[in-house]
C-alpha cells in the first residue's frame, strides 16, 4: 500500500463520516452503534467492503422519505446488523476457531 492510497483511503473515510454527520440525529446514534457493532464482530474485510457506506445511502434514502430509523430497521439494531453480515465470515468466528486450534 503506497502513501497514495492512505491519503486517498483518509480521504474517502472523512468524506464517508461527513454524511453519517449529515444524517438526523436518532440516524446517527444508530449508524455509531451499528459500526461500533459491526468493528467488533463484522465481518473480515469490513473497512475495504461496501457495508458501511451501503447503510449510509440506506439511511439517507429513509430520513429523505421521512421515515424514522427504527421504521426502517426495527428495535433490535444487533438483529439487523447480524441480518447484513449473515454470508460473511466474521472475526468473531476466526477467534472461536483460533481458540478451538481449527484452521
Amino acid at each position: 500500500m503506497s502513501i497514495q492510497d492512505i491519503i486517498e483511503g483518509k480521504k474517502q473515510w472523512r468524506a464517508h463520516l461527513a454524511r453519517v454527520k449529515a444524517l438526523p440525529p436518532d440516524y446517527q446514534i444508530v449508524y455509531k452503534e451499528m459500526q461500533k457493532y459491526l468493528f467488533k464482530v463484522g465481518p473480515v474485510g469490513l473497512t475495504g467492503g461496501g457495508l458501511l457506506p451501503g447503510i449510509v445511502d440506506f439511511f439517507e434514502e429513509g430520513a429523505a422519505e421521512g421515515k424514522g430509523v427504527l421504521e426502517l430497521i426495527g428495535s433490535d439494531v444487533a438483529a439487523f446488523s447480524d441480518g447484513l453480515i449473515k454470508d460473511s465470515r466474521t472475526y468473531a468466528q476466526e477467534y472461536q476457531e483460533s481458540i478451538r486450534g481449527d484452521s
